[in-house]
């Protein structure tokens, strides 16, 4: 996916003055050698902070590394001037974390006291207003830090991505759907860029593109990547030209962005003038790194962005869409057993997912808009929806939104999709999320959230959860376990 920004961390000590360098230095080297078993994208930087003096030497050798995000590490005390100091000259995502003793055998010359240190060190950011990555546990031995910067590279490439971020959006937000009028200020704040444009902007860049050579060949490609499920072939030229419009659109303005994606209007003048549903061709960029919102959801777009940022894989949008039946729950008592009925719910949109994401797929006709648009009728401008099985496995669903005073707010819940038949249409699943019912009201009801989820395809908390603390979300929600109540939850 090159819409995904590929992190590379630069590894530097800090030593203060009256502690050893070389204490610094071994550990620092320890370190590395921990990381590159992991296979992790470390560069080791050879120069140690010991004084503002070092700064110059270390971002030249920063510069020179091509280095996009920061391990400082404390090899011994560390001196928090400086330390921080290179973490607020550096710009991009930067993690802190510090050396734990290693022997009884060595608390005299080799002693650190990095564990002090820490204490000084996120003073001293909080005097800057920085937000590091500080792991929960942040000093550790040799391999336990390794362990936290695994856990901060998929940190680093979320905010890594919304820095060099664009969001463009076709049409005004629907009526309808008011949950996705959310205030743009926000965005702006966060370091997004957003280009906004008109329906009749979208349709003027699909007619302009009907010569476009790649068309056919990207229409190749679709019948291949649906197999038998390619129910309209005689559909898959217009699908591949508004796919390659879209696609061109984006680089013409890119700008001085690097990364891009969308929330279009999708119905239901759309299906009119375009005379298909754009679903499959927004499963196939989802699919690419480029999540495509429907209904014009910026935020939601944005956060399918962060789950994909999360897991360097394609996440989908979906709706928290209804509940399963009594009945099912019962015929699949072996799948659904240690899960309350409230925490069960199915997951559904049109056909947005990509096909790498379902278990089973089909192109097909979206059914809502049949019944609007297309009454008694053979399916014709309603169709081009990608339909099957959510795939069985790990989720996490994921939402960042604005309030309408310009707040930021977020929730994160991680569950699994259940292996189990919803008996219905569009992409859908079985979803199971412990403590669901009471998430489902005090936080997506309480809070005011949408209708509209990311979904990651892997439990990508952690990373969202950091993430959103690195970027200054001041409200992020999880489920709460039984006995805990929400705030302002009726404890009878």
């Amino acid at each position: 996916m090159n819409n995904v920004p590929t992190v590379k961390v630069g590894l530097i000590a800090v030593s203060r003055d009256c502690f050893p360098i070389e204490l610094s230095k071994r550990r620092r080297r320890a370190l590395a050698k921990e990381c590159k078993a992991k296979g992790l994208p470390v560069v080791e930087l050879q120069t140690i902070i010991e004084n503002e003096k070092d700064l110059a030497k270390a971002f030249e050798e920063i510069q020179t590394r091509k280095v996009n995000a920061l391990a400082i590490y404390l090899g011994n005390f560390g001196p928090e001037g400086p330390t921080t100091l290179l973490a607020q000259r550096f710009g991009g995502p930067v993690m802190i974390a510090a050396a734990a003793e290693e022997s009884q055998q060595d608390l005299v010359n080799g002693r650190g006291d990095a564990y002090c240190g820490m204490l000084n060190t996120s003073y001293n950011c909080s005097l800057r207003r920085l937000r590091p990555y500080i792991p929960q546990n942040p000093v550790g031995t040799a391999a336990e830090v390794a362990a936290m910067i695994e856990d901060f590279v998929p940190i680093a490439r979320i905010r890594l991505g919304l820095a060099g971020l664009k969001i463009f959006t076709f049409g005004p937000r629907p009526q309808d759907f008011l949950a996705c009028n959310a205030p743009i200020k926000p965005l702006y704040d966060l370091g997004i860029e957003i280009m906004e444009n008109s329906e009749l902007d979208l349709l003027d860049i699909y007619q302009k593109s009907k010569d476009d050579k790649r068309i056919k060949a990207v229409a190749k490609e679709m019948a291949k990547e649906l197999g038998q499920g390619n129910a309209f072939p005689d559909l898959l030229d217009k699908l591949a030209q508004f796919e390659v419009a879209l696609l061109q659109f984006m680089e013409d303005n890119l700008g001085a962005c690097q990364y891009g994606i969308f929330a279009n209007k999708c119905w239901p003048a759309f299906e009119r003038f375009f005379t298909f549903v754009p679903c499959y061709v927004n499963s196939r960029l989802a699919s690419k790194g480029i999540p495509v919102a429907c209904e014009v959801d910026i935020y939601g777009a944005l956060s399918e962005y962060m789950a994909t940022c999360a897991t360097d894989m394609p996440a989908t949008l979906l709706d928290i869409n209804n509940t399963v039946p009594q009945d099912m729950i019962d015929a699949h008592k072996a799948k659904t057993k240690g899960y309350k009925p409230t925490d069960l719910f199915m997951g559904f949109h049109c056909g947005n997912t990509p096909s790498c994401c379902l278990a089973e797929f089909g192109m097909k006709y979206q059914l809502i808009m049949h019944r609007l648009m297309e009454p008694g009728k053979e399916p014709n401008i309603t169709r081009g929806t990608l339909e099957g099985r959510i795939r069985p496995g790990d989720v996490t669903i994921f939402r960042i939104q604005s309030t309408a005073d310009t707040q930021l707010r977020s929730y994160i819940a991680q569950g699994r999709v259940l292996d189990i038949d919803p008996r219905s249409f569009g992409g859908i699943g079985v979803f199971a999320i412990p403590n669901m019912g009471r998430f489902y009201r005090h936080v997506l009801i309480g809070k005011n959230f949408p209708h509209h989820t990311a979904v990651a395809f892997a439990h990508a908390g952690k990373a969202l959860f950091e993430a959103c603390k690195m970027l200054g979300v001041p409200d992020i929600a999880t489920p709460l376990p039984d006995g805990i109540l929400y705030p302002g939850e009726d404890p009878f």
